[in-house]
């Protein structure tokens, strides 16, 4: 059971969320719990470490941000126990998480679960800080925001879990954000690679790295919300949102409790910007000039367009960036200005990437020309386009999101009868 800041924001909701992980072990379950830090926490310890050096060492950042996991991780076992619950916490480096690469941005090497599966057949239940691990070093490490959930995924596969619950502040994964469509439906189950996908393109339900990690190990995930009252039934009789493979779904098809789909669900994402380098000379090598030094620090490329060369051996490259790396992205192109050889950068921070998922897109044509037409529709202009086997994104102008959404999500008859279903 993984439970997200907002679940964790304070001691009246940490004493729900203790009640919720009573009740799941009531019912004859052996627990093991993963916490983040309570919401505005982490934030709040990034400013100290930013504040007492700018130029921060990553590794004493680590010490600091990872703290907020362990005060939850410690409040819930002491709430556990004032429940009568046999409890104890365990810090990153006590199972241990072992981590590699970066601090603050390290991924998880393999976890012991050995002791832990004693203590829970013990009748313990573990409580666990998600997001920080133990380097080779024996130094602690955090593994970047998000962290929590690839953390339980990780513990789950390591312990053999049954399922890994991972508690939010929606009660699942919508076919849309509720927030923008009314009529958004809650799915009851979507696939890995569809998950991987709409996460990966903005939906913000889980992080894309413990998808990809679920993925891989196999493990079983439902997110499901801890915004319930006291009385609430467990999780196993009021499920949220299964992530399966595509075996399983397929049976929940084939016994008719879901519905086969040509599109999951509609995806949008505020937080791209789009990079133009005009005049680049149109010859082998000049391509990976723009992007090995982009790739060498870390800054993701999304989508990528190279317009058809002019008369005089030239093209413009298009192409997107996280919004937050687009300073970074600037700098580091003008630097390399002679060497790549291109005329002009233009940048827009304002523009949204709306995406199109759905496993069913693998065997049926026309979802893409859906999409252009009902943008064509309503006047929406497509600046750029990127595809995968299960998927489709367009980059707008960030002022019509939300009409594109709405429109897309009609679209493909995603409405639910009315907007109380």
């Amino acid at each position: 059971m993984k439970f997200g800041g907002t679940s964790m924001a304070g001691t009246e909701r940490i004493r729900r969320v203790a009640n919720i992980v009573r009740k799941q072990q009531a019912g004859g379950d052996e627990v093991a719990v993963v916490v983040s830090a309570m919401a505005g926490e982490t934030d709040r310890l990034v400013n100290f470490a930013r504040e007492a050096n700018a130029l921060y060492d990553p590794a004493e950042y680590d010490v600091v941000v990872a703290s907020g996991e362990q005060v939850t991780s410690g409040l819930l076992a002491l709430t556990l126990q004032s429940l009568g619950c046999k409890a104890r916490s365990w810090l990153g480096w006590q199972l241990p998480v072992r981590t590699i690469e970066a601090h603050a941005n390290a991924r998880i090497e393999g976890i012991d679960g050995s002791a832990l599966n004693a203590a829970m057949e013990r009748g313990e239940i573990a409580v666990i800080p998600g997001f920080q691990g133990v380097s080779s070093e024996g130094r602690v490490t955090t593994m970047g925001r998000g962290g929590s959930d690839t953390s339980a995924v990780a513990v789950a596969a390591a312990i053999g879990a049954d399922r890994c619950d991972i508690y939010t502040d929606v009660d699942g994964v919508y076919t849309t954000d509720p927030r923008i469509v009314a009529k958004a439906r809650k799915l009851k189950a979507v696939t890995y690679e569809e998950m991987l996908e709409l996460a990966s393109v903005g939906a913000k339900v889980l992080q894309t790295r413990s998808v990809g990690l679920a993925m891989k190990e196999g493990v079983r995930v439902q997110v499901l919300s801890s915004f319930v009252g006291d009385d609430a039934v467990p999780a196993d009789e009021i499920p949220g949102t299964l992530i399966v493979s595509e075996g399983e779904m397929n049976e929940l098809v084939e016994k008719g409790e879901m519905e086969r789909q040509l599109v999951t669900g509609i995806a949008h994402d505020k937080n791209e910007a789009k990079i133009i380098l005009t005049r680049v000379p149109d010859k082998p090598g000049a391509v990976a000039n723009i992007f090995e030094p982009l790739a060498a620090a870390s800054i993701n490329v999304d989508m990528i367009i190279q317009n058809v060369g002019r008369d005089k051996g030239e093209t413009d490259v298009t192409f997107t960036v996280p919004q937050a790396d687009l300073a970074r992205a600037q700098a580091l192109l003008d630097d390399r200005r002679d060497e790549i050889g291109f005329n002009r950068i233009i940048t827009d921070s304002r523009i949204a990437k709306i995406s199109v998922v759905g496993v069913g897109m693998k065997s049926h044509a026309g979802v893409a020309s859906t999409m252009f037409r009902a943008l064509s529709d309503r006047g929406i202009n497509i600046q750029a386009i990127s595809t995968s086997e299960i998927k489709v994104s367009v980059m707008i102008d960030e002022d019509e999101t939300e009409l594109a959404v709405r429109v897309l999500h009609t679209a493909y008859g995603l409405d639910a009868e009315d907007e109380a279903a």
